[in-house]
């Protein structure tokens, strides 16, 4: 197993988020690797948590990487999350992403999960992918 294609996984995933002009054009650049302190938009993009496994066989080391991206939004109900969590579904799953370390052999959409964060306001969808990676 090899956990070096990590950091090139996570800078292709934000880079392919940050440049998708519709998912900009819903939260700006309210994208984040890890969110700001102070302050939050009403509606952000974050990227989560992640869990490696092994994956490597007889032809070389690789790994999949699952990992989450969350939609947070300060608005009445889940439309407008579930638009932006759309568009972000849009941009990744099959994606054909370069990284600078490794290859990326597959990219797919594993599951969601909407709720609203304790008794607030806040609506929150966390998007799980799933990312085969080979290290070569």
């Amino acid at each position: 197993m090899s956990y070096g294609v990590a950091a090139a996984l996570q800078t292709a995933v934000y880079q392919a988020l940050v440049a998708d002009p519709t998912l900009t054009g819903m939260v700006g650049s309210a994208i984040y690797d890890a969110a700001p302190t102070g302050t939050l938009p009403s509606l952000y993009v974050s990227l989560g948590p992640e869990d490696v496994t092994d994956a490597s066989d007889k032809t070389g080391a690789g790994a999949r990487h699952e990992f989450t991206v969350s939609v947070v939004a300060d608005t009445a109900g889940f439309l407008t999350a579930k638009q932006v969590a759309t568009a972000i579904s849009d941009v990744l799953v099959d994606a054909d992403l370069t990284l600078s370390r490794g290859v990326l052999v597959g990219l797919y959409f594993v599951s969601a999960k909407a709720r609203r964060v304790q008794d607030s306001d806040v609506r929150r969808i966390d998007l799980k992918f799933r990312a085969r990676v080979e290290d070569n």
